[in-house]
């Protein structure tokens, strides 16, 4: 998927293919009684506790750092499987389909763009629930999670391929079919959401309904039939969202940073100059907010281009990807990165420095995951996890030599994203060969993650001198 090292960028691909009695008596029985009624309990309390005993997953039961720490949440991506293994505590997996409440919908609308507060009745904890729906050219995804003293813990997610950009590109119009599958993903989001009462929480759409001619009408759609009033998120938002998402991911020692997110419609593009040393100094001691303001202050070029797996696997559907067509691939995404890097000359003063990509992306989990081997998506093995920059292009020639079925058949794939995977892989591969690095960061996270992370920042979660105001004045603990 990338250029080799600090090289000239390679011409092409090369390589191969890379979890009932006396007192005395009743005492006894009493004790025995109690123990076994003890450890009931823990056995219920370790059902409920979400898997907290276990490391962070993406899924339920996972927590992720202020910023999160390397080994954290989310799930994975347009190109990532769609389903996840959960924590066996788990008290609620992420739904793939729709269940018995999920087809009610709600009276009225959650209001309040970007964000929503919910009132009524409310659950135990409910005012500490935060929502985030990422409504994307190929994806659905929903994280629900609560903060911690050190960022927030995931106790519920959703995850669907809906394909709601398909043919967009070419009609410009949201197709019935597309919108039909997508307004019932959101249904199980709206029940997860009421079922959790959750009161604060962004809803936003990407690319597919910024683009459509009928973007805005469906909107107004989605909210009549599902309750949800989603906000259509623009360019630099989702750039900046994307960014505060996988901050903790960034070599604190570097100079300059290449965050990409290569989703279904579109791809973010998000160069960080780092040598003032300022966002490097909160990376190195984690600071929350700090780190993810330092980084924004830190943005030195950004772009949106209008390319993402779906629509650029949707140009080249009718033609098998060979090595020359996945060239091909790889020349038109080179062609639109071209007035970017002309207008910023970014590779002049890349020269001499320290930098490395990161992607987040499920374009980027699916080839680490390939190239480690795993016998199914394993999110705690992959994100935050180091590449070389020539094993990604050893799994991208090993994926262009293979066949539809045994793209399929790779456990990092599956059905649902093999015609997928090789539009990602251009799409990576140009990236790397107009920046040519020699480290790639994994990251699955993005988005969502930065929604969360946002949002308990606008609230004050993570001031560390207001919860120490508060704890002296007995209001926290």
């Amino acid at each position: 998927m990338q250029g080799m090292g600090d090289g000239a960028p390679p011409a092409g691909l090369t390589g191969g293919p890379p979890l009932g009695a006396g007192r005395g008596d009743a005492r006894q029985a009493g004790a025995e009684g109690a123990g076994e009624g003890r450890r009931k309990r823990r056995r219920r309390g370790r059902r409920r506790g979400n898997g907290r005993s276990r490391a962070p997953e993406a899924e339920n039961g996972a927590s992720i750092a202020a910023p999160p720490p390397p080994q954290n949440d989310v799930q994975a991506e347009a190109l990532s499987p769609q389903s996840r293994s959960l924590p066996t505590g788990s008290a609620h997996r992420a739904e793939t389909g729709p269940s018995g409440p999920a087809a009610s919908k709600p009276a009225e609308p959650l209001a309040g763009s970007p964000t929503f507060r919910r009132s009524g009745p409310r659950l135990p904890e409910a005012e500490h629930l935060y929502g985030a729906l990422d409504l994307g050219t190929n994806n659905c995804r929903l994280l629900v999670a609560r903060p911690t003293r050190r960022g927030f813990y995931v106790i519920d997610a959703f995850s669907r391929v809906i394909r709601l950009g398909e043919g967009v590109a070419q009609s410009r119009f949201l197709s019935d079919e597309a919108m039909r599958r997508t307004i019932e993903a959101l249904r199980i989001c709206s029940d997860k959401l009421e079922r959790r009462g959750v009161r604060r929480a962004r809803l936003v759409a990407t690319e597919a309904c910024r683009i459509a001619v009928n973007g805005e009408a469906f909107i107004e759609r989605v909210a009549e039939e599902t309750g949800l009033r989603l906000e259509i998120l623009s360019r630099e938002a989702e750039a900046r969202l994307a960014v505060s998402g996988c901050a903790s991911l960034i070599d604190a020692g570097c100079d300059w940073a290449l965050v990409f997110d290569i989703g279904g419609g579109s791809t973010e593009i998000i160069w960080l100059d780092l040598s003032d040393g300022v966002a490097g100094g909160a990376a190195r001691e984690r600071r929350g907010p700090a780190l993810r303001h330092a980084l924004q202050d830190s943005i030195a070029a950004w772009t949106s281009l209008p390319v993402g797996v779906v629509t650029l696997a949707e140009r080249y559907v009718d033609r098998p990807v060979t090595r020359p067509v996945f060239e091909e691939m790889v020349g038109d995404v080179l062609a639109m990165l071209e007035p970017f890097e002309r207008d910023h000359e970014l590779r002049r003063r890349l020269a001499g420095a320290r930098f490395h990509h990161l992607g987040t992306s499920g374009t980027v989990t699916t080839v680490a995951g390939v190239h480690m081997g795993l016998p199914r998506y394993e999110r705690q093995r992959v994100d935050g996890y180091w590449m070389n920059v020539a094993d990604v292009a050893r799994v991208s020639s090993a994926l262009v030599d293979m066949t539809h079925g045994e793209r399929i058949a790779q456990p990092c794939i599956g059905r649902d994203r093999a015609d997928l995977v090789m539009a990602g892989c251009a799409i990576l591969e140009a990236l790397l060969r107009m920046w040519p690095a020699e480290r790639l960061r994994v990251a699955d996270r993005g988005l969502r993650e930065g929604i969360l992370t946002t949002l308990m920042s606008e609230d004050g979660l993570f001031n560390i001198e207001q919860r120490r105001r508060r704890s002296r004045r007995g209001g926290g603990r």
